[in-house]
């Protein structure tokens, strides 16, 4: 699953993948990757820009989160939001915690889609980070430390590499899902194609929170 914490359909993949991970035979790797440079790369623009779209996207988002039973909290104040907040910061340090806590790697991306999406709180700024960092479970030590890895080299390549392979497979928006199945690829773009995503794996769709 390649994703970034900006794109309120991640949410919602993410959290599906988690919980079919237990319940289909995959092995799910969360791939945390920059929406920006695959929109710049691909020449892709923000669906809300297009004013009928961004009013569908309103509707839909909270359909899909009622559905999927996820608390995506989303009004048309929100596209503002996004064109302001660059998640660049966010998705350098859920990389380099992956580089080096991967254990936290799952509740720390699911904190900031909380502070984004259900409290409409900023994920843009040091200090922010740092408080999502202590609600996904990271110590005061341990965040500071992940937080002095952003500016560096090796995990500025990383997260451009993952980017990088996230468009060598086709992505050109997110959640970019890529099934690797009888030694092929498949790309899977959005979070409403997990059903179609089952039927080519041979696994059985359950609904989107089975028990």
């Amino acid at each position: 699953l390649f994703y970034d914490v900006i794109s309120p359909y991640s949410w919602l993949g993410f959290e599906v993948l988690c919980r079919y991970q237990h319940i289909w035979n995959i092995e799910l790797r969360l791939r945390p990757a920059f929406l920006g440079g695959i929109m710049q790369q691909t020449g892709n623009k923000p669906p809300a820009m297009l004013p009928k779209r961004a009013e569908y996207l309103l509707k839909d988002i909270k359909r899909m989160a009622k559905y999927y039973q996820v608390p995506v909290s989303v009004s048309g104040d929100d596209f503002q939001r996004i064109f302001r907040t660059s998640s660049l910061a966010a998705m350098r340090f859920i990389t380099a915690t992956d580089m080096t806590q991967p254990q936290y790697l799952e509740p720390l991306s699911r904190e900031f889609w909380i502070r984004f999406w259900s409290q409409h709180e900023d994920i843009s700024q040091p200090e922010n980070i740092l408080t999502v960092a202590k609600q996904a479970g990271l110590s005061s030590e341990l965040s500071q430390k992940v937080l002095e890895m952003i500016s560096s080299p090796k995990v500025k390549d990383r997260l451009k590499e993952t980017t990088d392979e996230a468009l060598k497979y086709g992505a050109f928006g997110m959640p970019a899902v890529v099934a690797h199945h009888n030694g092929e690829p498949h790309l899977f773009f959005g979070s409403d194609r997990l059903e179609l995503l089952g039927s080519v794996i041979g696994e059985k769709w359950l609904g989107p929170a089975p028990s």
